[in-house]
């Protein structure tokens, strides 16, 4: 279902409303953008306790748009809480402000590159394309496969990716289907498997060694993790970016795999809440906890390490804890990774998987002949793409 957001109509009757584009900083709060911006609160209190977790997702760093009257208030804003789905803020015409959570319009792109090394391939992507998060993805993707020093000029690299556009802007993380790059003139390749998400090599190996254990023991799943769903009762989206495991109040819950506590403290709707970033690029999260074991934010963390108790603190209506799971910070079900205990591809699976691997294979050595130039973006066209 598309939402087309209002305020698109009042740009027809003046000419004062202006449109800005700002940063969410480290620290923020779905309450203190409100009260900066003199907005009742209320609309935050009013929401459900799953809406209330959503709103706690916002991450420091994430671009956001609000349109402006005349006299600088708020008239509608737009803030991403994952890439699929956003808070609108808006003002109706008695000047009452609303809080909805709907998805966000944006554009999907699929492009097939090929770029010459001429100083390094995290450098050169970002020359050709003006795509961090790509760069970034590209050097994750083979960091297991290859050494990067041993790469020359005059070798060459290709990939074949998918790309969300939003604003004018690159938007999210880059999804790479398959990538090739030379080294010393051998080629080197990595796939992604449709089913699991995962970067496996020409042969069916996996190149993502990560591993979780369930966090807890707990009773029973109290709620499942889902982007987006149309709820036909409530006739509006709903979202719920983790798992909700059920158990009594001060059951143990154990860090799920090795990394470095990254945040501890009372996180909006999710309450009492810790952050652990793990190697690969994960993030995992705990939330709702009655109280914390004895951990500090900067230390590391074994798989098992016991870092707190569960509770029912935030937007919760029982004892539980939530836990998330985000990759690249895009939020991903916890499940699909739980489930996770093979390090290659068997039997029909891994037919399938050589299959598409030796299509993708094929179209990034085309590409490398072609003379195709990649897509890049530079201008940012608030007035039209804010409306979306």
């Amino acid at each position: 279902m598309k939402i087309i957001l209002t305020f698109i109509l009042f740009l027809t009757h003046t000419f004062a409303l202006t449109i800005q584009e700002d940063v969410w900083w480290k620290g923020e709060t779905l309450l203190t953008f409100l009260d900066k911006h003199k907005i009742y609160n209320d609309i935050y209190f009013d929401l459900s306790k799953t809406d209330k977790e959503l709103c706690s997702e916002i991450n420091a760093g994430v671009k956001y748009q609000i349109l402006y009257d005349d006299e600088h208030k708020v008239q509608q804003s737009l803030i991403p809480i994952s890439e699929q789905m956003q808070i609108h803020i808006f003002q109706d015409t008695k000047n009452r402000y609303f809080l909805d959570i709907i998805p966000i319009s944006y554009q999907e792109v699929t492009e097939t590159i090929a770029i010459p090394i001429t100083y390094s391939p995290y450098q050169d992507i970002i020359t050709q394309t003006n795509n961090k998060s790509l760069a970034n993805e590209f050097i994750r993707a083979f960091k297991r496969t290859i050494d990067f020093k041993r790469i020359r000029k005059g070798d060459i690299l290709s990939i074949k990716y998918e790309q969300k556009i939003r604003h004018g802007k690159y938007f999210g993380t880059p999804n790479i289907l398959g990538a090739r790059v030379e080294v010393n003139g051998r080629a080197h390749y990595i796939f992604q498997n449709k089913k699991d998400k995962r970067y496996y090599d020409n042969k069916g190996r996996s190149l993502t060694n990560f591993f979780l254990k369930i966090p807890l023991r707990y009773k029973r799943i109290s709620s499942k993790f889902t982007q987006k769903r149309w709820h036909p009762i409530l006739k509006r989206y709903r979202a719920h970016l983790g798992i909700d495991y059920a158990a009594p109040i001060g059951r143990k819950i154990f860090a799920t795999a090795n990394g470095k506590i990254i945040q501890k403290g009372r996180k909006g709707g999710y309450g009492k809440t810790i952050t652990i970033r793990h190697k690969g690029g994960y993030k995992s999260l705990y939330a709702h906890m009655h109280k914390y074991a004895k951990v500090r934010i900067g230390q590391w963390v074994k798989q098992g390490k016991h870092i707190g108790y569960v509770g029912s603190t935030g937007a919760s209506t029982g004892p539980h804890l939530h836990f998330g799971l985000y990759k690249n910070g895009r939020a991903i079900n916890p499940a699909r990774v739980l489930r996770i205990t093979k390090n290659k591809l068997t039997g029909k699976s891994k037919k399938i998987f050589l299959k598409y691997a030796k299509i993708i294979k094929n179209e990034l050595t085309e590409q490398i002949k072609s003379s195709n130039k990649a897509l890049k973006l530079t201008n940012f066209n608030s007035l039209y793409n804010i409306s979306k």
